[in-house]
């Protein structure tokens, strides 16, 4: 079997990344031929051109292109957001319209007033070559990481008062640890050396004369992580709702992990030791622990990313109250 061009190969791995969707019209197996209509996912194009599709039916059989007929159904893709902290450096004209030699640093809470005028810039500083894949363009490593990952843009988000940087990746099928970190490492290097470097070169030109310098990274307390991992770290040790009581009440209320504030519940009675039983009586029915009830109203309250949202944390103020432990 002749080996394709390397140009034809990129080619083929960019049109149809892992995780497309491969439906079979006809094989040419002449042994075991897969059925036609066989649906199955695409796992990689190997040097030779071939197509290795995990079939539906359990079977491994590649496909050969130009010998057997099918048809590529991309795979949907869907978003993965990487956040990273922004700093910026604020430049304010004096009465004689001069700019001071020392700015004024400006961190997340502060910059969340300007998300709008961040956000243009940084769409304005896209490229043209950037236009379909963003700063993955950019990457040169004929991997599982270029196949899976379509594109990547910088974009800026507000969570709980703080205006965070935004890598924006659109993806197709999932991402293992290693690709995961793999594509932290690259976006941490555009943030830092190559994309991030030039932005932050570029004012921003605010009411007033002002100019603004944001920085995608910087070289301290810097950090790119998932949603959760920023901003709900304990999730997988909380359940996805409990009851409690309202401080200062004794109202019965559910929590939902994940979301501020709480539900009243229509099981609410005026006498809250009754709603503190009808609470203990419905988290054990749910499997919830005294510890993971605390974190959960914790959570609600004061954010899904304190330590007090961890239900380690919370044993040991259950056990100061009396908590009672579920069988």
């Amino acid at each position: 079997m002749n080996t394709p061009p390397r140009e034809w190969l990129a080619f083929l791995r960019e049109q149809y990344p892992a995780g497309s969707r491969i439906k079979l019209r006809e094989m040419k197996d002449p042994y075991h031929p897969v059925p036609s209509g066989t649906m199955g996912t695409l796992e990689n194009i190997d040097d030779a051109g071939q197509f290795h599709v995990k079939w539906d039916n359990g079977s491994g059989l590649a496909l050969i292109i130009g010998e057997d007929s099918f048809t590529v159904l991309p795979p949907e893709c869907s978003v993965l957001k990487l956040y990273m902290p922004l700093t910026a450096e604020l430049y304010e004209p004096d009465e004689w319209g001069d700019m001071p030699e020392e700015a004024e640093r400006l961190t997340g809470g502060e910059l969340a007033s300007y998300e709008d005028k961040i956000r243009s810039a940084l769409f304005k500083n896209r490229m043209q070559e950037e236009q379909v894949r963003g700063i993955m363009y950019w990457y040169r490593k004929p991997d599982s990481v270029n196949d899976k990952v379509h594109s990547v843009v910088f974009d800026v988000e507000q969570r709980h008062g703080r205006l965070w940087g935004v890598a924006e990746c659109q993806i197709s099928g999932e991402l293992s640890a290693g690709e995961l970190a793999a594509l932290k490492k690259y976006i941490s290097g555009q943030a830092s050396d190559g994309w991030g470097e030039g932005f932050e070169q570029q004012e921003i030109t605010l009411d007033g004369g002002r100019e603004l310098y944001v920085h995608l990274w910087q070289d301290e307390d810097w950090s790119i992580r998932t949603e959760q991992e920023q901003f709900e770290p304990y999730r997988d040790k909380l359940p996805q709702l409990c009851f409690t009581l309202l401080p200062g009440t004794g109202q019965l209320i559910c929590v939902k992990r994940g979301e501020s504030g709480y539900y009243p519940s229509g099981w609410s009675t005026p006498d809250a030791q009754e709603n503190r039983r009808i609470a203990d009586e419905q988290n054990r029915k749910l499997g919830v622990t005294p510890a993971q009830e605390e974190a959960m109203k914790i959570g609600s309250m004061c954010g899904w990313d304190v330590p007090g949202a961890d239900p380690d944390h919370c044993m040991d103020i259950v056990q100061q109250r009396g908590g009672m432990e579920l069988g």
